[in-house]
């Protein structure tokens, strides 16, 4: 059998899969490792795709999206980041996407060649690495480090620049951390991908998920001189409304890429299901009880989490956003967390992820998930071992 491609042999394993997958295989296993939304959908979302298939609209649409749907993650999008018409947000740049990750390869996929250099932050998303190495690209991680609270610094990013140089992916609210980037602190990044003309790649899955801190998109800050647009923004359905298996959200572009992103989304998907695309638009124009009752149960699982966490001494990053706490459970895990959570789930039948699976300063640290049930959520935490 001839060999795959060099750059697909190198692609890591996702360790968040890896550990998630050995747990759907252990009966009676907590699955803490995964961010998988728990509520069924809202009807009137559910009934828009079944209306779809009734009424038997299910030919191609245009590669870009139905046009509703296009305007209502324009609407969305102009009222969560802060953005209006006068920069240019309308539905003419913003393309639906099969999820956020086919966003991100899409996005990728434009603005990296093979040897480009692509930041990512670490820790972070493991596909972010995983999809540039599949384009070619060489992935770098810049550093965000626990006595920074996890927080990137300009100067860090900065000195990591060459002049291969392409492309600087921020994510906020972040998957694992739950950080969330402060309005300075995004202005300065886009000033910094200015200065040094990088494009820009700004995950926001979790947009609609932060408590007591704002949202605040790096696309609020682009487009302030002419022709300076840089940033591409990733979103999803899959958080905000728990449509993980639709497979829908929306990559936002700058201006003056409509034909060439036509081109790309024809050669990689042509066009997202007919179906998602309808129960998108119901479940952006319709009721948004379904997100307002899902914040509510994530920031109370947060707090009910964390007082576990505080029980046993063991640390954590307090989460300002989206649905994760990231803990230290270094006092454990023996230098190679990888094969810690392995144990612990043969061991106590809890499934964590592992920190590694996002970046190299995960080492010593877990991701746990708090959008399930809460009792499954504490009693997962209360197996633990506590921190002497």
């Amino acid at each position: 059998m001839p060999e795959l491609a060099a750059h697909v042999r190198d692609v890591p394993v996702n360790q968040i899969r890896e550990i998630t997958e050995a747990a759907w295989r252990t009966p009676g296993a907590l699955v803490l490792s995964i961010g998988e939304p728990g509520f069924p959908l809202p009807r009137h979302v559910l009934d828009a795709g079944i209306a779809c298939l009734d009424r038997d609209e299910t030919n191609y649409t245009p590669n870009a999206g139905v046009p509703a749907l296009r305007e209502a993650f324009a609407a969305r999008f102009r009222e969560r980041a802060g953005v209006s018409h006068n920069n240019g947000i309308g539905a003419e740049r913003v393309y639906v996407v099969a999820g956020a990750q086919q966003g991100l390869h899409l996005a990728m996929s434009l603005l990296l060649s093979p040897g480009d250099e692509i930041l990512i932050p670490n820790p972070g998303y493991p596909t972010f690495a995983m999809t540039s190495r599949l384009l070619n690209a060489v992935p770098v991680g810049y550093p965000l480090y626990p006595d920074q609270d996890f927080q990137p610094r300009t100067e860090d990013i900065e000195a990591l620049i060459t002049d291969r140089t392409r492309v600087l992916v921020l994510n906020s609210p972040s998957n694992p951390l739950g950080a969330v980037l402060a309005e300075e602190l995004t202005r300065e990044l886009v000033e910094l991908a200015r200065r040094h003309d990088l494009w820009v790649i700004s995950d926001e899955c979790y947009e609609a998920f932060t408590y007591d801190v704002p949202h605040v998109s790096p696309a609020r800050f682009d487009g302030e001189l002419p022709g300076e647009a840089r940033v591409f923004t990733s979103l999803t359905l899959s958080k905000t409304y728990g449509l993980t298996g639709l497979r829908i959200g929306a990559l936002v572009c700058p201006p003056g890429l409509e034909q060439k992103m036509n081109n790309v989304m024809e050669s990689i998907v042509s066009c997202v299901a007919s179906p998602s695309q309808y129960a998108a638009i119901a479940a952006l124009t319709g009721p948004q009880d379904y997100v307002r009752h899902a914040h509510e149960h994530y920031r109370a699982n947060r707090d009910a989490a964390s007082a576990v966490l505080d029980s046993k001494g063991i640390p954590y990053l307090k989460a300002d956003g989206a649905f994760y706490l990231w803990a230290d459970v270094s006092h454990v895990s023996g230098g190679d967390v990888r094969a810690w959570v392995r144990r612990f789930l043969a061991d106590s039948g809890v499934a964590l992820a592992p920190g590694t699976a996002f970046g190299s300063i995960g080492e010593g640290w877990v991701r746990i998930a708090l959008c399930g049930k809460r009792e499954e959520l504490l009693e997962g935490l209360s197996r633990l071992p506590e921190r002497v």
